[in-house]
């Protein structure tokens, strides 16, 4: 499959929130009740990334991998973490359809030169502690669970996660 790695751009923004709905229901589906999962709909997930961008696209970096065509098929966000020393990869996420593919070890490779290019030492991401598939792909890539935990929410779902890092 061909697909460009590129940053991303404003117009960009409503296929990454589509694309993040699509990611989520997909892959949380096994673990994370439905109605938990319907409660953000697929505009909320447009409108937050929107916001986002508007209050953070001078520190964070949003990248799209895109088909030929230029659909948007996966994407990366990161910027730096509360600790120092420390970037943040907030999200990856890759079309349902097309994992497998090499589209995620792409992003995931360009996200940490982007990392270490920022300066970062080290690298930490968070994942839901019930994704066994997330989990493998970060523990294949060279992650490692550091012992934290959090609880969150995604809709009246509490779930539990687990950050992981890595050197840079």
């Amino acid at each position: 499959m061909a697909f460009t790695i590129r940053p991303a751009g404003e117009g960009d923004l409503t296929a990454v929130g589509a694309l993040h709905y699509r990611s989520r229901a997909a892959t949380y589906s096994g673990f994370v009740p439905t109605d938990a999962l319907e409660a953000v709909p697929a505009s909320s997930m447009v409108d937050y990334w929107t916001e986002r961008w508007r209050y953070e696209r001078d520190t964070h970096q949003l990248t799209v991998a895109t088909e030929e065509g230029g659909e948007v098929v996966g994407f990366t966000y990161l910027g730096p973490d509360e600790e120092p020393h420390t970037g943040i990869l907030h999200a990856i996420h890759v079309s349902p359809d097309l994992l497998g593919r090499g589209v995620g070890a792409a992003l995931m490779a360009d996200a940490l030169e982007k990392l270490a290019a920022a300066g970062w030492r080290h690298a930490v991401l968070w994942v839901l502690a019930d994704n066994a598939h997330a989990r493998g792909f970060y523990e294949r890539g060279g992650w490692a669970p550091d012992g934290v935990r959090r609880d969150d929410f995604i809709g009246r779902a509490l779930v539990h996660q687990v950050r992981y890092a890595r050197p840079l």
